[in-house]
């Protein structure tokens, strides 16, 4: 099984989210990684490190702690799609244009539909575009 992976939920794997519902959705999301593979636009890693930065900054973890978060992602079966970039200046701002998305996360639903792959997202505005543009979610019924 494949997916498409958003920043919100790999995110709640070290930095807990104060909604138990979603909490329990990335905990769900990251073990259903031991049968599946996430697959990430290429911004996937600068946006995490964008995180673990500012978590870093706003003393919520130490760098040893992002730092071996870093090493457990690593270690994980996430693929990259190389594709994203060049998507950019068409559907990604298309999409971004039409759901009123940053074009961060319109990479994600660019990429969830032209691979007809799930999404796993958290982002309020994110799932709303993705139940418009008919896009899967990942593990929900």
């Amino acid at each position: 099984m494949r997916y498409v992976l958003d920043n919100s939920v790999a995110m709640r794997w070290l930095l807990p989210s104060q909604k138990s519902a979603d909490q329990d959705y990335a905990e769900a999301v990251l073990r259903s990684m031991l049968h599946a593979t996430a697959l990430v636009p290429q911004l996937w890693y600068l946006e995490a490190a964008n995180v673990l930065l500012t978590a870093e900054q706003h003393g919520e973890l130490t760098t040893a702690e992002a730092d071996s978060f870093v090493i457990e992602l690593l270690n994980l079966s996430i693929e990259t799609d190389n594709l994203t970039t060049h998507q950019a200046f068409g559907q990604t701002l298309s999409l971004a244009r039409t759901y009123h998305l940053s074009s961060y996360d319109a990479a994600y639903l660019e990429l969830a539909i032209r691979t007809k792959l799930p999404l796993a997202t958290l982002d309020k505005r994110l799932l709303k575009a993705a139940g418009k543009a008919q896009v899967t979610l990942y593990l929900t019924n």
